[in-house]
């Protein structure tokens, strides 16, 4: 059987890391980002603990393995949290709390084989991770926004000149760009990989976009 400490060295352990490698993919302005990974990391932890339990508790008492029911809240659970995720515009939003969710699973198992100590830790983490952190990731950490910017527009180097000139006054930074001509070949669709130091001024860029002259369209593509 775990000792408490080992219980709390193990979550705890779970939610560094994955604040480690959240806090990365957050600076770079990803969708997943710093509260997200750490609720993955302790609520993967917690359900490993709690299968540990299980087999702990039930050796040599049922021929049966029952971690295979959590087995199946797992994946349940995966197909709910995905429900709980949506695109609105150029932005994700819903993956915290489809992480949230996954937290919560591992709770009710947790709770239900009589893993407390974990539970009531694991509870703790997750609330100082969306209450704290939350406030943390808007005060202190700088965030670079990655965008596609799709624009029909007439061929001509002096086009791609302007476009790219609307796009500066706003401090992004052209990462790539891919030409596809149309059929008429009288224009072309341009996708634009840009880094925007904010999302502030998404609907300016298209609005600028949109009036150069000669540009037929221009929207915000996947990332």
């Amino acid at each position: 059987m775990l000792s408490n400490w080992q219980i709390l060295w193990r979550l705890l352990l779970a939610a560094v890391f994955g604040g480690l490698i959240g806090f990365e993919r957050e600076f770079h302005g990803r969708a997943a980002g710093f509260r997200t990974h750490i609720l993955v990391g302790i609520g993967s932890t917690l359900i490993m603990l709690t299968s540990i339990h299980i087999f702990d508790v039930y050796s040599g008492k049922a021929p049966c393995d029952p971690g295979r029911i959590a087995a199946g809240v797992v994946t349940g659970i995966g197909f709910l949290g995905a429900g709980t995720i949506m695109r609105s515009r150029a932005s994700i939003r819903g993956l915290t709390t489809a992480a949230s969710l996954w937290v919560v699973s591992g709770l009710g198992l947790a709770v239900g084989s009589g893993l407390y100590f974990a539970s009531v830790v694991t509870t703790g983490i997750t609330l100082i991770t969306l209450l704290v952190f939350s406030r943390i990731e808007q005060a202190h950490i700088r965030r670079d926004w990655y965008r596609v910017l799709v624009v029909e527009s007439r061929t001509g180097a002096d086009q791609l000149k302007r476009i790219r000139e609307a796009i500066a006054n706003y401090d992004a930074q052209v990462k790539d760009f891919e030409v596809e001509k149309t059929d008429d070949a009288s224009s072309a669709v341009l996708h634009i990989s840009l880094k925007l130091i904010d999302e502030k001024h998404l609907d300016d860029i298209i609005s600028d976009i949109k009036g150069i002259d000669g540009v037929k369209s221009a929207r915000w593509g996947m990332a």
